[in-house]
């Protein structure tokens, strides 16, 4: 077995572990205190923080390691950074099917990414020694790239229920809980029992959520490179601004009609780069181009259509948020 080549030493994970529960501390403990509905102002400007940073953080890695890993990263971000915007259409209908007041979401992806991170990290690293073990696995896994790329794209209009999922029933066998909110917790007690909330169910669905994109998202990187350094921080800096850009795009999800269209196009596009590996080289400022193009036309073509098209009666159903918190 090969040894993993990475540009991060002991110093640089600690200080990037170190900054991450920083923020996520500044974040719960600082600007989210008290439970609030979260404005399109204040999801903008969090989104605008989250992408500053990230871009900062590549502007390093270009300054002292150069332009290689420097561009692994911003093409790893992006990858990761688009695809997670399909993580929101399912977040969108995981709220609205089960009720989530829009007070209380930001509470549940806050958690639900916390945990992300430790998930994430594990299988990193896991599938990073995987393929410096067994070459052949990037073979299977640019395939199921290609095959989930073509499976996104035939079902880009199926709607999504995952509060009828295995998942959300057997949890419900498997835990007592109750149909009522008590506020922002998760678990509560009635008469005598502690049950779980619907904000716990929520979260259960969430995660679920995330380690199903994760199957997605981390082989993809792994087309782009195998350091465990730069595939864990572009990863990490792209769902801390998931939540921001959940609240900043939710409203506006049926305008991206083509959005699923170039994701499935990038899926495609990296899973044959991962097939291909020992045929055919493209650099990385070459697979960056190719994924910002095809992402960019996607959301233009969905723009210009949904300029194009009449208005039509909001529909209740596909509201991301609640206008009010509701009350028990």
């Amino acid at each position: 077995m090969e040894s993993i080549h990475t540009i991060g030493s002991p110093l640089m994970w600690g200080a990037f572990i170190a900054f991450v529960f920083a923020m996520l501390a500044l974040d719960l403990g600082v600007f989210h205190r008290k439970a609030h509905t979260v404005s399109f102002k204040e999801a903008g400007a969090w989104s605008a923080v989250w992408v500053s940073l990230s871009l900062a953080f590549n502007a390093f890695l270009w300054w002292r390691f150069g332009a290689g890993p420097g561009m692994e990263f911003l093409t790893g971000y992006l990858i990761e950074k688009s695809l997670s915007v399909d993580n929101i259409f399912v977040f969108v209908v995981i709220f609205s099917a089960m009720k989530v007041p829009a007070i209380y979401q930001h509470r549940v992806l806050f958690w639900g990414i916390l945990s992300a991170l430790v998930l994430r990290a594990v299988m990193i690293f896991a599938g990073v020694a995987m393929l410096e073990r067994f070459h052949w696995l990037i073979y299977v896994f640019g395939a199921f790239l290609i095959l989930t790329g073509v499976k996104l794209f035939i079902q880009r209009n199926h709607e999504e229920h995952p509060e009828d999922g295995w998942l959300m029933r057997t949890a419900r066998r498997v835990i007592p809980s109750t149909p009522h909110f008590h506020g922002q917790h998760f678990l509560t007690v009635e008469n005598g029992r502690r049950l779980a909330t619907p904000l716990l169910m929520a979260l259960l669905l969430v995660e679920a959520s995330d380690v199903l994109f994760a199957l997605d998202s981390i082989p993809a990187i792994f087309a782009v490179t195998r350091d465990p350094f730069i595939v864990f921080t572009s990863n990490i800096f792209a769902i801390l601004g998931l939540r921001s850009l959940f609240f900043l795009m939710a409203g506006a999800m049926e305008k991206f009609s083509y959005l699923k269209v170039g994701l499935s196009g990038v899926l495609v596009f990296v899973g044959a780069k991962m097939a291909l590996v020992d045929v055919v080289h493209l650099s990385p400022a070459i697979s960056l181009g190719v994924i910002a193009l095809v992402l960019g036309a996607s959301i233009v073509a969905s723009l210009v259509k949904a300029k194009n098209t009449p208005p039509h009666a909001p529909n209740g159903d596909t509201a991301p948020n609640t206008a009010a918190p509701a009350k028990s």
